[in-house]
């Protein structure tokens, strides 16, 4: 599995204060973030992907004006499919999907309530059918994890993409 970061790949986490002498860093673009709850809904997973595919759109990743573009957003099209459905088929089903997009990178958030973690099939077979969703998720992302929050059971699973350039 990979790391437990909470913070998305450009952030460095909650502001300390700062201290004299540090030079002046300029504010970073502001944060977008969607959120879709999805407890007790029906057509989950095509639900999550047009909520994504309609953020995408707002903040311009689609329609896509190169090759590299289209595949960038088919990538997180993708990714939110397979941790939704992984939420569904392992964990009782998701409870929200967030999605937060900043200049350098788009992070994808699922909560459930299950008490399991996510993890590659290994070894990974890949003519079989089945059981590479979290692989995916690997093998197109920047980073992924897993985070808890004390005295709540359940979980976020999370993805981090890099933004198109």
């Amino acid at each position: 599995m990979s790391t437990t970061r909470p913070y998305a790949a450009d952030d460095r986490g909650p502001d300390t204060g700062g201290s004299e002498g540090e030079p002046d860093v300029p504010p970073r673009t502001p944060e977008q973030e969607k959120r879709l709850a999805l407890s007790g809904e029906s057509g989950i997973v095509p639900r999550a992907r047009d909520f994504t595919r309609q953020a995408l759109n707002e903040w311009g990743w689609l329609p896509a004006a190169t090759a590299d573009r289209r595949a960038a957003a088919e990538d997180v099209l993708l990714v939110v499919s397979e941790l939704v459905t992984n939420a569904c088929l392992h964990a009782g089903g998701p409870e929200e999907l967030r999605l937060r997009h900043s200049a350098k990178a788009l992070r994808i958030e699922v909560v459930d309530g299950g008490p399991g973690d996510p993890a590659p099939r290994t070894p990974h077979r890949a003519g079989r059918p089945g059981g590479h969703g979290m692989f995916i998720v690997q093998r197109l992302c920047l980073d992924w994890g897993v985070t808890r929050q004390d005295g709540r059971p359940g979980k976020t699973v999370w993805a981090e993409l890099a933004a198109p350039s």
